[in-house]
């Protein structure tokens, strides 16, 4: 590595290159257009290289963030690339999806003065960058054990795992329901965020290892996971956050109601967005309502707006208390979302057709914070309203996938469905079957369901060789 230099802090972050709102408002290209080579080394050569690096502690992988920015700065991007890869597969996906000002940039030494290093970004340099190379470079593999991983599920947690037990040594198999790899990063996140070429990309990656994969394969019901037990080593579940929520209101059986999951599959995975090139119609909606303030919410209201809709997202607190991304908050206003605060949904109403034509929503106020910390929202008696709609859009959260824990005996299960484990490990309460990622947390981040995914790797290693 180059020697370190004592560096005079520099607070100006350098921004990302992007499309301009009223351009990228009206097509799904993605809208970050990435660090140029001199905006990375001017970015990376701003890191201090502190000597207790507390954003390598706020990263669920684990990532040697300072060596691979000291790399970028230097100028020497294929060090880098191997560098990061050691702990991350994926760095082209993470880079663009990742919560990084919520975990390895907010601790960042920069950070009392918003100046953070731009570690994302950085990230994602480097992952296209090593794409725009001739070949990739493949890592040292260990020599091959005979053992045998079973892994259910090709999202971020399961392809996390079959990367470390696949350079381990062992063979690995991942068994996808869908059609096509990737989980949530296929079905779940726009073109717009995450270009699915470039899941394709990190995907064939991990084949170009030797990782072996199947699709359109349900355990659970294609085969069930105990029949996987009889011809591998060890099973990892990973099926992910499958089952959507819906806010209990009357009105949710009626056409034009939507759950996030439905929506975002139906435009992402199944080309909706595209008809009629696709084979899969959508209606084109005039005006849509999206319940709800996180990320999934910001996906489906700036995809709405894409197919030309008049798109509300109807939050019951304030534009404080939005869990989204300020990022993803940001882009969706200038896009032309508007955002309607201390509201809640009541009912959807429908026309005679048995369409949504309407929502009666009830204003809200802010009260005492509760146990997250967030000021409660508390109903103003009497202040009922109607508003038109011929789409509503829930997209409030999805819980654990429930095929695996109905069809496998012996699974320890906790309230929300979700499979109970030692969450150091990720070990089961079955033997030799470990689980990680939103299956057993619930709905979570892409770079927490990976960071899971190697710690069950490890543990599924360590059993292995022993």
């Amino acid at each position: 590595m180059p020697e370190t230099v004592k560096r005079t802090p520099d607070f100006n972050r350098r921004e990302m290159p992007k499309q301009e709102p009223h351009v990228r408002s009206h097509n799904f290209s993605e809208v970050a257009l990435g660090y140029t080579a001199d905006l990375a080394i001017a970015e990376a050569r701003r890191c201090l290289q502190c000597k207790k690096p507390f954003c390598v502690a706020d990263c669920p992988v684990n990532i040697n963030i300072p060596d691979f920015i000291q790399s970028i700065a230097a100028g020497d991007f294929a060090t880098g690339v191997r560098i990061l890869k050691a702990s991350n597969s994926l760095p082209s996906v993470c880079g663009r999806v990742c919560p990084q000002e919520e975990q390895c940039e907010s601790h960042c030494a920069l950070s009392k003065r918003n100046g953070t290093i731009a570690i994302g970004r950085l990230e994602r340099f480097l992952g296209d960058w090593e794409a725009s190379q001739s070949e990739m470079a493949l890592p040292e593999m260990a020599d091959v054990t005979g053992k045998k991983v079973a892994i259910v599920g090709g999202g971020p947690a399961g392809l996390a795992a079959a990367a470390d037990l696949i350079k381990a040594g062992h063979q690995v198999v991942i068994f996808e329901a869908l059609h096509t790899m990737g989980g949530v990063l296929s079905y779940g996140i726009p073109e717009f965020r995450l270009p699915k070429q470039i899941v394709e990309r990190e995907v064939n990656y991990l084949r170009r290892l030797g990782v072996e994969m199947h699709t359109d394969f349900v355990v659970g019901k294609t085969r069930s996971l105990d029949s996987l037990l009889d011809e591998y080593d060890a099973v990892f579940v990973a099926t992910g956050a499958g089952l959507p929520w819906f806010m209990e209101m009357p009105g949710n059986n009626l056409n034009g109601v939507y759950s996030a999951n439905e929506y975002l599959t139906r435009m992402n995975l199944m080309r909706g967005s595209s008809f009629p090139r696709s084979q899969t119609p959508v209606k084109k909606h005039q005006r849509v309502a999206v319940l709800g303030g996180g990320n999934v919410a910001m996906d489906c209201a700036r995809t709405a707006q894409r197919l030309g809709a008049d798109v509300t997202i109807i939050y019951r607190r304030s534009r404080a208390e939005l869990p989204a991304r300020l990022e993803e908050i940001e882009n969706a206003e200038e896009e032309g979302v508007r955002f309607l605060y201390l509201t809640l949904p009541l009912r959807a109403i429908g026309n005679d057709k048995f369409h949504v034509s309407a929502l009666e929503c009830l204003r809200m106020e802010l009260g005492e914070p509760d146990a997250s910390g967030r000021r409660s929202p508390v109903a103003i008696p009497g202040s009922e309203f109607l508003l038109p709609f011929d789409c509503v859009i829930h997209a409030i959260g999805n819980g654990p996938n429930p095929l695996i824990p109905a069809t496998t005996a012996g699974l320890t299960i906790g309230k929300k469905g979700n499979i109970v484990i030692d969450s150091a490990t990720g070990k089961t309460s079955r033997a030799r079957v470990w689980a990680g990622g939103d299956i057993a947390t619930g709905a979570a981040t892409v770079i927490a369901a990976m960071g899971a995914g190697r710690k069950a790797a490890a543990s599924i290693h360590e059993f292995l060789m022993s």
